[in-house]
């Protein structure tokens, strides 16, 4: 989008606003608005219309050295480019980009090595701190075989009693 300035008033001229006069000799006058280019025709000073930005700068009642005049000159210069210049320019962004990606990533797994071995931890600790929630209290306790008594509880007999409990059967 090419943004002109008015002759005139040195306002900004939008695309699709404005009036264009061209001169016999093909200089090419472009007008924000009606009021601008009628005072072109009367043959009007810019420099001696109160209301215009020339009046205001030569009055000392605007900024004359801003850098945002500066940029608006440069602005609309066109600007000419060489091709291999532009892609090598093209090419370099692409490596710039597989680098920076490269290097996020390499970041992101150092940050997060030591962090999955602590989450595990921690998630371990919680489970054995909390297993009563999500097992049932009976499968919590160790199952015992009907046939095999429980090893905990061992009962020493000796073989006269175990001799004893034969015979009375």
């Amino acid at each position: 989008m090419r943004l002109e300035k008015c002759w005139f008033c040195s306002s900004t001229i939008y695309p699709g606003h404005g009036i264009q006069f061209v001169r016999n000799d093909a200089k090419i006058f472009r007008f924000c608005r009606s009021k601008c280019h009628k005072n072109f025709k009367m043959k009007r000073n810019p420099r001696k219309v109160k209301w215009t930005k020339a009046y205001r700068r030569l009055h000392g009642k605007d900024m004359t050295q801003d850098a945002t005049f500066e940029f608006e000159r440069k602005r609309n210069r066109p600007e000419r480019y060489d091709r291999n210049v532009a892609e090598n320019t093209l090419m370099a962004i692409k490596k710039i980009d597989k680098v920076r990606v490269a290097r996020e990533a390499r970041h992101h797994a150092i940050r997060m090595k030591g962090k999955t071995a602590k989450e595990q931890k921690a998630a371990a600790r919680e489970l054995e701190q909390s297993i009563h929630m999500v097992k049932a209290p009976g499968a919590l306790q160790p199952k015992r075989s009907p046939t095999r008594p429980n090893p905990k509880n061992k009962v020493k007999v000796s073989q006269t009693q175990a001799e004893a409990s034969n015979m009375e059967e």
